[in-house]
């Protein structure tokens, strides 16, 4: 809706249109009294639709019914249309979902779960119902899970960054040095432990439990440039363990259960990360970078990336972050290579851009558009 109660889940704005933000606020705060918990049924009606974009339909059904029968004098409507914040900046819809799809797959939820895909789609009654139903039974741990924001891991993601990798490694003919921010589970930084397809070449073991093929669009990257990693490591505010039966339910429950193939690779990269448990650190990004970058051995590329993770960080940790790159970068000169790596929501569709700047040029440019779960990308250099 372009003149009302829209929510936009990138941007976390309230309204759309052209207001200023003081008018907004202005304007939100009346809806609020004239029909409380309007937003969060805005929330729920915005995440329907990306569901229906990235083709989960069961997903974007459950997010309709929410929107439209929620009813505040009941125990779960009270909880979520009371929500205190902002339930789009707070992703309620995910948190949301994820509590219920965690309660169907730890096997909690008997009248939920016959209604799951791969089942056939229930009807709206049916699945209310259900939803009703599991809340009665499971309300203090759907409580609990609300209370904290959602984490994934996003291994199709891995597609787009494998080009920058390897422009990395084709610039600077030095193996490379990796730092995550914002790791999560540290999936994506087994990136070369993953078997590709794009466009008409393949990259890495072909024996790999996890195949990315995305739908690939323009020129290829180096497919051909030799490719090292001698050492990985992530930070998260809240890292989580491949090998721990609950992070992992925790990152499962966060894809759509109407996405098999996601769940499917998923499993297989916790997999890979258990059996080769990645170097996480539970800190701040900023304050772990700058020991990070004080690491880099002579001799390396040092690459450093994050996969729609900037949105999240405060304006003061992106400025120390940006100012961290920048100033390793040009002390490093050619012997220690810096580069920044990231793919992050610009404000432009489709998808997100992959952006590359490397030192000690300092050059920027965007080598990609993606898609969020890397279902395509568009290769540009």
């Amino acid at each position: 809706m372009q003149n009302a109660t829209s929510v936009d889940l990138v941007g976390g704005q309230v309204l759309s249109g052209t207001a200023s933000s003081p008018v907004k606020r202005v304007l939100a705060g009346i809806i609020d009294r004239i029909a409380p918990g309007h937003r969060v049924r805005a929330a729920f009606r915005a995440q329907a639709g990306k569901c229906d974009e990235v083709g989960a339909p069961f997903s974007a059904l459950l997010c309709r019914v929410a929107s439209d029968r929620l009813d505040p004098g009941t125990k779960l409507g009270a909880l979520l249309l009371g929500w205190p914040s902002h339930p789009g900046n707070d992703a309620l819809p995910l948190r949301f979902a994820g509590a219920l799809h965690a309660l169907v797959l730890g096997g909690h939820a008997p009248r939920l779960a016959p209604l799951y895909p791969p089942s056939r789609m229930p009807s709206a009654d049916e699945l209310w119902k259900a939803v009703l139903a599991t809340f009665d039974a499971h309300g203090d741990f759907i409580a609990k899970t609300l209370a904290s924001p959602p984490q994934t891991n996003e291994t199709g993601r891995s597609a787009a960054l494998l080009g920058g990798f390897l422009t990395v490694a084709a610039t600077t003919g030095r193996p490379l040095f990796l730092s995550e921010l914002g790791a999560s589970a540290g999936l994506n930084l087994f990136w070369d432990r993953f078997s590709y397809a794009i466009g008409d070449a393949s990259w890495g073991p072909a024996d790999s439990p996890v195949r990315l093929a995305p739908r690939w669009t323009g020129a290829l990257p180096p497919v051909g440039t030799p490719v090292s990693v001698v050492d990985r490591a992530g930070c998260d505010l809240n890292p989580l363990m491949a090998g721990d039966t609950e992070d992992r339910l925790r990152l499962l429950s966060y894809v759509w259960p109407d996405q098999p193939e996601r769940l499917t690779r998923l499993r297989a990269a916790l997999d890979i990360a258990a059996a080769e448990p990645p170097e996480l650190s539970r800190a701040d990004a900023a304050d772990w970078l700058d020991a990070r970058l004080a690491a880099q051995p002579d001799g390396t590329a040092h690459v450093i990336y994050h996969t729609i993770v900037w949105q999240y960080l405060p304006a003061p940790t992106r400025q120390r972050i940006a100012a961290s790159i920048a100033a390793a970068g040009a002390r490093g000169g050619s012997d220690r290579p810096v580069a920044w790596l990231r793919l992050e929501a610009d404000g432009r569709s489709p998808g997100a851009a992959l952006t590359l700047t490397e030192w000690p040029s300092g050059t920027t440019r965007t080598l990609a558009r993606a898609d969020f779960h890397g279902r395509w990308v568009e290769w540009t250099g």
